[in-house]
């Protein structure tokens, strides 16, 4: 896992260690990318190439009591803060400064980690201002965002930016299928979902996942039969598996690749897509729609993604989308 996370993002990690080596470690990192490239566990397994008790070049053991706690997630010396509702709050940061003032840690470096940075409240993100501007001891902070721009300016002056890209989606295919034996239909899809080794992972043996790729597939294809035997598709089987907003943020990601797909092919590009299983229903669809058909079905799709709250009837929001479509 060590090896593919930094082979996936190898530019951040030799910055990372590069500073390590040349003594200059900052006490803020601002890990700045898009959800699912890998900053959590760039950053995990950095922090274990710091405590590490066995270190040999540039890679933790992954076996000494150190490196084994931190992928526990119980190491004392790490903090972790996550938004508690939609924002993370000025009393998360209060008790992560009186931790961090705390003795009795283990020796060495000590660290603390707010992901989603860019949630934090006014008052939060100026409580961790005050914190930055007056480093105590060796503590390095490492801010996880996906929107850089949403940060307080001054906090982004005080931090040093590590940027992460979107991996190649053919080296993750290729990783997927030739380490990790997922077949290239569901490799493909899942590297259009996330960048993220772990999570691909994950998501490839979770039922409810398989169950929304089938259901994505099957719903474009009734669409484009019949819009109403679509609508009684989505009151049957549908509703035992869109449960839940994060349910239909992913189907409206898979429809989105769906369509994306028929684009793809019917242009002609000579790129992988996101159900090469479903090829010959994809290019019988591909004949069938002109291109501002397809722009018109896509941009209602993300639309839709746009409108979607917790609170919102999830069935009648996509009957809404079907009609539209």
């Amino acid at each position: 896992m060590v090896e593919e996370a930094i082979s996936l993002q190898a530019r951040p990690w030799q910055q990372l260690v590069q500073a390590d080596k040349n003594n200059r470690l900052s006490h803020a990192y601002i890990m700045d990318g898009l959800q699912g490239t890998g900053k959590m566990r760039l950053t995990l397994t950095f922090i274990q190439y710091l405590l590490c008790e066995q270190r040999a070049g540039e890679l933790p053991c992954q076996i000494c009591s150190a490196c084994r706690r931190i992928e526990n997630g119980n190491h004392p010396n790490i903090w972790m803060i996550r938004k508690e509702g939609q924002s993370i709050k000025k009393e998360q940061i209060d008790e992560l400064i009186q931790q961090m003032s705390k003795k009795g840690y283990e020796k060495g470096r000590r660290f603390y980690m707010i992901e989603e940075a860019h949630t934090m409240t006014v008052s939060a993100a100026n409580a961790l201002l005050k914190f930055l501007e007056e480093p105590v001891g060796e503590i390095t902070a490492f801010l996880m965002t996906d929107t850089y721009a949403q940060l307080l300016p001054t906090i982004q002056s005080r931090c040093q930016r590590i940027q992460f890209t979107r991996p190649n989606e053919e080296q993750l295919i290729g990783q997927l299928v030739a380490d990790y034996q997922l077949t290239d239909s569901l490799a493909s899809t899942l590297s259009r979902i996330t960048a993220n080794v772990d999570e691909a992972l994950s998501l490839s043996q979770e039922e409810q996942f398989m169950m929304m790729r089938k259901l994505a597939l099957q719903l474009i294809e009734r669409i484009e039969h019949s819009k109403a035997e679509a609508i009684l598709f989505i009151q049957g089987e549908w509703q035992s598996v869109v449960k839940e907003k994060e349910d239909l943020e992913m189907i409206l990601n898979l429809l989105l690749h769906g369509y994306r797909d028929i684009v793809t092919i019917k242009v002609n590009i000579d790129r992988s897509i996101c159900y090469p299983d479903a090829r010959e229903l994809l290019e019988k669809l591909s004949y069938r729609l002109t291109y501002e058909q397809l722009s018109s079905k896509i941009d209602e799709i993300l639309h839709m993604k746009q409108k979607i709250s917790s609170n919102m009837n999830r069935t009648l929001l996509v009957e809404q989308l079907i009609l539209r479509l």
